[in-house]
């Protein structure tokens, strides 16, 4: 839902360290390429002959590693132009990087064969909009990798303060503040209920505990590195399904996967496979 008092948060790279932080991004990029590579049943140049576009891309490491994957065109789309413009100095002969609203994608209908929408949700005034967009310009056979932080994760990624996101607005504002981390909280997160009706109009695949469960799988632990992310796999990959689904909606990050017809998941059998999401 669009909030008045929310504005587009313009050059987001230049307050927020993390976009520019191009080891971190890359393994980011790495376990996203591993999941689309699962989806569409490929080992290597899991991108060939594809239109793939990075929306929220900033300083376009992911999108770099979208082309490296061998799409056959590849677009970064933001509206922060200092990040932009770094890609596009670092990226450009590969990458095309438009600066554009998520809500006025410039693409055609039915053109893009991936789309990347990787934890930008919640630091965007109107996601239903971009969704509606995503939907319009996503080929009837096109991918749509979703990453999607929980607001009932315990702990808030960005301001590292436990049940931040749970509180209303007022009150997020004044523990940040009390905190000292900012002056305001601008993020705004949904419980799995709301990111399920935020899909309507796709099929989705969950991949949050396969990822989980089968690291080696999905380019390393890049959710809980070393032996944190080892014992964390290997505790997952034992618990009985219902259990599983019980966490489901406190899991801090879910990866899905969506597409707009009827496309399964093409990859090879894992010990946790993939499961329907049904929106509401």
């Amino acid at each position: 839902m669009m909030s008045a008092e929310r504005v587009a948060q313009l050059e987001y790279s230049e307050f927020q360290a993390a976009m520019l932080d191009e080891e971190k991004r890359r393994r980011k990029a790495a376990k996203i390429v591993a999941v689309l590579g699962h989806f569409l049943g490929r080992d290597k140049d899991v991108l060939a002959g594809l239109t793939v576009a990075d929306i929220g891309c900033s300083a376009g490491f992911i999108a770099d590693e979208l082309a490296a994957a061998g799409a056959k065109h590849t677009f970064g789309v933001d509206i922060d132009v200092p990040g932009l413009r770094k890609a596009s100095q670092r990226f450009g002969e590969r990458v095309a990087f438009v600066c554009a609203d998520g809500t006025a994608l410039p693409f055609p209908d039915g053109s893009v064969d991936v789309l990347v929408f990787n934890h930008i949700y919640e630091h965007v005034v109107d996601p239903d909009a971009i969704m509606a967009e995503m939907r319009r310009v996503l080929s009837d056979d096109g991918v749509l990798y979703l990453g999607l932080g929980n607001r009932l994760g315990v702990m808030e990624p960005h301001y590292k303060l436990p049940f931040l996101s749970y509180l209303p607005p007022a009150l997020a504002d004044r523990y940040v503040r009390l905190s000292g981390r900012a002056d305001s909280y601008y993020e705004r997160y949904r419980t799995r209920r709301g990111l399920r009706k935020m899909v309507r109009g796709l099929r989705v695949w969950d991949y949050t505990f396969p990822v989980l469960a089968t690291p080696a799988a999905f380019a390393g632990n890049e959710l809980f590195p070393g032996v944190v992310g080892r014992v964390a796999g290997g505790v997952l990959s034992r618990l009985p399904r219902p259990v599983l689904r019980a966490l489901l909606p406190v899991v801090p990050t879910y990866l899905w996967v969506a597409t707009r017809g009827d496309r399964r998941p093409a990859g090879l059998s894992l010990p946790r496979p993939p499961e329907r999401v049904r929106p509401l």
